[in-house]
């Protein structure tokens, strides 16, 4: 069961592509717009963080932080966004595998890697809205513009 609206969005700290760490905690006062994909260099995953890249960026708030996560290692997160141009941070939920996608109840344990959830956590560390698709089916970054559009 995903993280429901309204709770405490679970803390965490994983590494990005370039191996420095990322607290969740470490972000307040900010919007975050935490962002689980299953895996790097499949097809809808990058057209996902393509939009993510092309649209959603150029339209944030400067108040407001983008990551995304899956079960890849630091190295196949770093080699993806070097070569798809990702400035935003690719976080590894490698080891222990796949601890955050479980702390959010994204995790596909038949798969063993994280479904596709989105969750916009306000600046006190709230989970403000989320979306959870099937693996097949790709988010709409439009959304999550409007979910932010919503918070203080």
């Amino acid at each position: 069961m995903a993280v429901e609206v309204g709770a405490r969005a679970p803390d965490f700290e994983l590494r990005d592509q370039h191996g420095t760490p990322f607290r969740l905690s470490a972000q307040r006062g900010r919007r975050v717009v935490l962002i689980f994909y299953p895996l790097a260099f499949s097809g809808v995953c990058g057209n996902e963080l393509d939009a993510v890249r092309d649209e959603f960026l150029p339209a944030l708030p400067d108040d407001v932080t983008v990551a995304t996560v899956s079960v890849d290692s630091i190295f196949a997160q770093r080699a993806w966004a070097d070569r798809q141009g990702y400035v935003f941070p690719l976080l590894s939920d490698f080891w222990p595998h796949g601890h955050a996608a479980r702390a959010y109840g994204v995790f596909d344990e038949e798969n063993g890697f994280a479904g596709r959830g989105t969750f916009v956590i306000d600046g006190e560390g709230v989970v403000r809205w989320r979306v959870v698709n099937p693996v097949p089916k790709a988010r709409d970054v439009a959304e999550y513009l409007k979910a932010l559009a919503g918070l203080p």
